[in-house]
């Protein structure tokens, strides 16, 4: 596969700044995004570029490996170790032999077995494993309520991915080898996907519990009732204390969120009541205020 630079990807010069690789990353992802060039395959490839060139440029850690080793950069760090390797070798040869001769062009060939211009009898038995790849999938609160099946579209290729119910925002599940491939016979990375969880529900969600709350007029506090209110999954009634306190919690057990991986298993869903005042009373009602006043 041909070397890609992704400054030029990018636009932008060797020497720029964070806020500006942001910044040419959105105008141009904007501009070759899929939803406004449909059908363009061309376009399709550019965004697929500009998001890879963005993944490693906005990275200060990827970045300076680009930068140090160019299209090498994902294997940079097996380089390293396996040159500091050989150098120890290389001290512990010169102590125990009297063989001249032996020198750092050793470790520029080493480094060519790796990336291109051969193999060496030493550097071809040696075998690297993949670069991982990491990937956000952005869902709503409702889509993990329940277990679903999902592609992926990952570095062009597509992936079948089954969602447990109950997957928590921030959550990162691991698909063994779905990452980059191996060097020399090397075993694939793994695939890191990150779970951004929207919630745009009425209900506060904490683990596998839910919270909410349910306002009652002065009456329903003071004489109590029924009431049907909403739950993740439906509504359900329910009944009303007489004299039911401000801030009073109800816990209705089973109607919370899905547990991850407990098939069946739900956490609770937590009330509270919050009582309103009524901001407006007629004469009869404020004269039977006054009655129920003189009582106390």
């Amino acid at each position: 596969m041909a070397f890609i630079d992704y400054y030029d990807i990018l636009g932008i010069d060797k020497n720029a700044s964070k806020a500006e690789i942001k910044k040419s990353y959105r105008k141009l992802a904007r501009k070759y995004h899929p939803d406004l060039n449909p059908n363009d395959k061309e376009a399709e490839i550019k965004f697929k570029q500009i998001n890879e060139a963005h993944e490693v440029l906005g990275n200060d850690e990827k970045r300076k490996k680009y930068d140090q080793y160019g299209e090498n950069w994902q294997h940079g760090e097996a380089y390293e170790q396996a040159q500091k390797q050989q150098r120890q070798s290389y001290q512990n040869y010169q102590r125990t032999s009297d063989f001249e001769g032996f020198g750092e062009s050793e470790y520029s060939d080493f480094f060519e077995s790796m990336f291109g211009g051969g193999f060496s009898q030493r550097g071809s038995n040696v075998k690297y494993r993949g670069q991982d790849f990491n990937a956000q999938l952005k869902l709503n609160l409702r889509d993990v309520y329940t277990s679903q099946k999902q592609i992926l579209t990952v570095n062009g290729k597509n992936i079948r991915l089954t969602i447990p119910a109950g997957v928590s925002d921030g959550q990162v599940i691991k698909i063994k080898g779905k990452g980059g491939p191996g060097v020399n016979g090397g075993p694939n990375g793994d695939l890191l996907i990150e779970f951004k969880i929207v919630n745009n529900t009425q209900f506060r969600r904490d683990g596998s519990d839910l919270h909410s709350t349910v306002n009652l007029d002065l009456y329903e506090a003071i004489l109590g009732g029924s009431k049907t209110v909403d739950t993740f999954d439906g509504k359900v009634k329910l009944n009303i204390k007489p004299l039911t306190q401000n801030d009073t919690k109800v816990k209705l057990k089973g109607k919370g969120f899905p547990k991850y991986k407990q098939e069946g298993a739900f956490g609770n869903l937590y009330i509270k009541y919050k009582v309103e005042l009524p901001k407006k009373l007629s004469q009869k009602e404020k004269e039977l205020f006054e009655e129920l006043a003189k009582l106390k």
